[in-house]
């Protein structure tokens, strides 16, 4: 599978759908930075944006190669995780002038999405220089931020350049290399969930774009133990593998394939540490951990013989919320309401389908399995309980769904499971 194959041409899809993905330069490749001037020569008035931890790594090597064409530098500290906040959104605003004509990362997730969405928002575009494999969001179109204390995913655009040198990604720490790997094999479960949705919501789905998304992870799997040693080649295709896939989601405007329940319990990982400031994984790493979780939810859901429904009362589910999201739990309630899963679950489709929806779910990796493929790469999976706590998890088992109006199998795990006993022990 080669990145070419999906971009800048109209893909007349087996779905009924044309799809296109639209960036001018995607270069991953020993020595690609020497091309910078080249790729970006259309451009001539650029802002560099970057963080005390980016641009120590290339940073001044970037404004050599550009010289006069990088008018200014939005710098953010490194001391601190920066968060894709109201704050960073307006202070890189407060750099952009009337003859801005590009917005040029230099990092990974939350860089390139401040870029995106900011360039989005002025009419201009966008370009991100990776500095580590963490996350598989370099070419989507969708930029997730935190805003009003919620993580929203907007759609933005996806950047006109793309730059992966691999002499650059290869010297990343490794815990950045685990989490985009982990971000990776996260799409066992958000390709099961999007199934699942499909037969239970009658969402559409794209076989072509399933197929792609689930050979590209299946071929990442097969190289846990290059890319543990981080040899060239494997960094090379593993930044590959999440550029594609990033393209994969603009080609559809949805994250959808690459983003269901593991990504519901990072992000509420994510959330609930920015609320009570306690500390969070990397995000991919976060997804890693959380497949593990998903997949057993799986194996619990699909050994029953039918289905079987619990009862949970809308004031005992904003009493979690009060205790769950604090001073954000009105907003989760908002959503909620509006969403109107609560208010409507689909029992009957679950009974009606019920021997289908177990072959769904029979066909994503055991915990066992997803472990495996985890502790191949270097994963310490007694880290995850010890960082967030037994109770901490199952909170999000039970209501990190909610920060979302995304169908997934928290959503049929917690219409079997959540009764009014177990929400009173939150």
């Amino acid at each position: 599978m080669k990145i070419s194959d999906f971009v800048n041409r109209d893909i007349v899809c087996v779905c009924g759908r044309t799809h296109r993905c639209d960036i001018k330069k995607i270069r991953i490749e020993e020595g690609a930075l020497a091309h910078l001037a080249e790729d970006v020569s259309e451009y001539g008035h650029i802002l560099l944006v970057a963080d005390g931890n980016t641009y120590p790594i290339c940073g001044e090597r970037v404004r050599e190669l550009l010289g006069e064409k990088i008018y200014s530098v939005c710098l953010f500290g490194g001391d601190d995780i920066l968060v894709p906040d109201e704050a960073s959104i307006e202070r890189i605003e407060s750099f952009v002038d009337s003859e801005t004509d590009l917005i040029l990362g230099i990092g990974s997730g939350v860089i390139n999405d401040l870029c995106k969405y900011v360039s989005f928002g002025r009419g201009i575009e966008s370009g991100i220089i990776a500095t580590a494999t963490s996350m598989d969001g370099f070419a989507s179109s969708g930029a997730a931020m935190i805003i009003g204390g919620m993580k929203i995913t907007y759609t933005t655009h996806a950047p006109a350049l793309i730059v992966g040198d691999t002499e650059v990604l290869c010297g990343a720490p490794v815990e950045m290399v685990r989490s985009g790997y982990a971000d990776i094999i996260g799409k066992y479960s958000a390709l099961c969930d999007w199934k699942l949705s499909e037969a239970v919501n009658g969402e559409y789905l794209c076989p072509h774009i399933y197929d792609s998304v689930m050979r590209m992870t299946d071929e990442i799997r097969s190289m846990s133990a290059e890319i543990a040693r981080k040899e060239p080649r494997a960094i090379e295709r593993l930044m590959e593998a999440l550029v594609l896939i990033g393209v994969c989601l603009t080609l559809l405007s949805t994250t959808r394939p690459g983003s269901g329940s593991e990504h519901h319990l990072s992000h509420y990982f994510e959330i609930t540490g920015l609320l009570r400031d306690e500390p969070y994984f990397l995000h991919g790493t976060d997804v890693g951990y959380a497949t593990v979780v998903t997949a057993a939810l799986r194996e619990r859901v699909r050994a029953e013989k039918e289905p079987h429904f619990a009862e949970l009362s809308d004031e005992t589910r904003k009493d979690c919320y009060k205790k769950i999201y604090g001073r954000i739990w009105d907003e989760v309630w908002e959503l909620q309401e509006s969403a109107g899963r609560y208010a409507n679950p689909p029992y009957g489709v679950y009974r009606e389908k019920w021997d289908e929806i177990v072959g769904i779910l029979n066909e994503c990796p055991t915990a066992e399995e997803i472990t495996k493929m985890l502790t191949d790469v270097g994963f310490d999976m007694s880290a995850f309980e010890a960082q967030y706590g037994k109770e901490k998890i199952q909170n999000g088992i039970w209501f990190g769904k909610d920060l979302k109006d995304r169908y997934s199998v928290l959503w049929l795990y917690g219409a079997m499971y959540l009764s009014e006993m177990e929400a009173k022990r939150i």
